[in-house]
């Protein structure tokens, strides 16, 4: 710390190209942090899986149905504690544009299978008295402006006609990354108007009471429905949620591919800036030696000077990610879960503090074996 006034004073030597440094670093690590926000988004149901549920779908495809009377038959498989269903409901709020997914659920069995979703009993049990009720996600709502009481109308393309719904209850997640996108509607209220389809849904989730017998457990689900006209595959909550994110492509790799890019710029941007520092200050490096200054304390004062101008604009930029990931999902309603977490946060300041010291090692290292000689004739 001693020596900090010292690198703060080689930063104003020249403000222009520290500043432009700083500001190439601080856009590499903003693009850095939207990267693995989108990813995070994008993998969030992954991310957040339950270890102990699997989903039962149609062999076939998830958007063919299952009939209710597999529930009953699902319940009977050892390790199985409880199963609930689920359906697609696809309707739009006013506008077409105004995507955000709404599910028919089971209300007596779906709070039993996903109990990190906190509903207030008071609400929970207001939406259950009323055929007509729904639940939104808090993220849902408050895009909208929704609070409970509203009634909500819903466009249904699959049903057909205007559905209206009165909102009696608003859900939070307990985790980070939990969905808060979701409406929840009575699946019997859609079996009850809808015109055709009636006796069936769209897909099941069995919590089991250990994940060491998921494949026990989603094995005898498939066997048991085997050559009926209504074939099964079960996997883990996790698999089926990496399924559906691959859907839309290797969002990793895309991510993984760009950043690569990015920091390779950047040590490079970062490289020439240091290299350039330390040639103009040869001769003042040879007095710091004939002062008493070792060789490998000009190396740790090139370095520490490198890292430190990288983590100026890591933070900078870090922090600006930080600041546009606080407002929320920038698609309306595309990537729900939208936030840029503290590891990720870390992570890039990791990546900063390594690019620092790449860049900063080649000038370092030229000035550690720099003569006193050399560097005074050039006083």
């Amino acid at each position: 710390m001693r020596f900090l006034p010292l690198i703060l004073r080689n930063f104003r030597r020249k403000k222009t190209r520290t500043i432009l440094t700083v500001g190439s670093i601080a856009v590499a690590l903003f693009l850095y942090g939207l990267l693995v926000t989108i990813d995070s988004a994008l993998s969030a149901g992954v991310d957040v899986a339950g270890a102990d549920r699997l989903v039962v779908r149609n062999r076939i495809s998830l958007i063919l149905p299952l009939p209710l009377s597999y529930q009953e038959r699902l319940r009977q498989i050892p390790h199985c504690i409880e199963v609930t269903h689920a359906s697609w409901f696809g309707g739009n709020y006013q506008d077409p544009r105004n995507f955000f997914p709404q599910f028919a659920i089971d209300t007596e069995t779906w709070r039993k299978v996903f109990p990190e979703f906190a509903v207030p009993d008071d609400q929970w049990q207001a939406f259950v008295d009323d055929r007509e009720g729904a639940i939104s996600g808090r993220g849902t709502a408050e895009r909208f402006g929704w609070k409970v009481g509203d009634r909500i109308p819903l466009q249904a393309p699959i049903w057909g006609g205007t559905w209206e719904f009165n909102l009696r209850g608003i859900y939070d997640g307990t985790r980070p990354g939990d969905d808060t996108s979701v409406m929840w509607l009575h699946w019997k209220y859609l079996d009850e108007r809808r015109p055709w389809g009636k006796g069936v849904i769209g897909w099941y989730t069995i919590r089991i009471d250990d994940p060491a017998n998921a494949v026990e457990v989603a094995e005898a689900a498939d066997a048991r429905f085997a050559n009926s006209p209504f074939e099964t595959s079960t996997e883990t909550e996790k698999a089926f949620a990496t399924g559906f994110a691959r859907q839309i492509g290797n969002i990793r790799l895309l991510v993984v591919s760009i950043g690569a890019v990015v920091m390779f710029t950047l040590l490079l941007v970062t490289g020439a800036t240091m290299a350039s520092a330390v040639r103009e200050r040869v001769p003042e490096l040879g007095v710091l030696k004939t002062v008493g200054f070792a060789d490998t304390g000009v190396l740790a004062l090139v370095l520490a000077e490198s890292v430190l101008l990288a983590l100026v604009g890591g933070g900078l930029g870090l922090g600006l990610a930080k600041l546009f990931t606080l407002r929320g999902d920038p698609t309306g309603g595309m990537l729900p879960v939208f936030f840029l977490g503290g590891q990720r946060i870390a992570l890039g300041l990791a990546l900063a503090v390594a690019v620092g010291l790449l860049a900063g090692a080649a000038p370092a290292v030229g000035a550690m074996r720099l003569r006193i000689v050399d560097a005074l004739r050039r006083v």
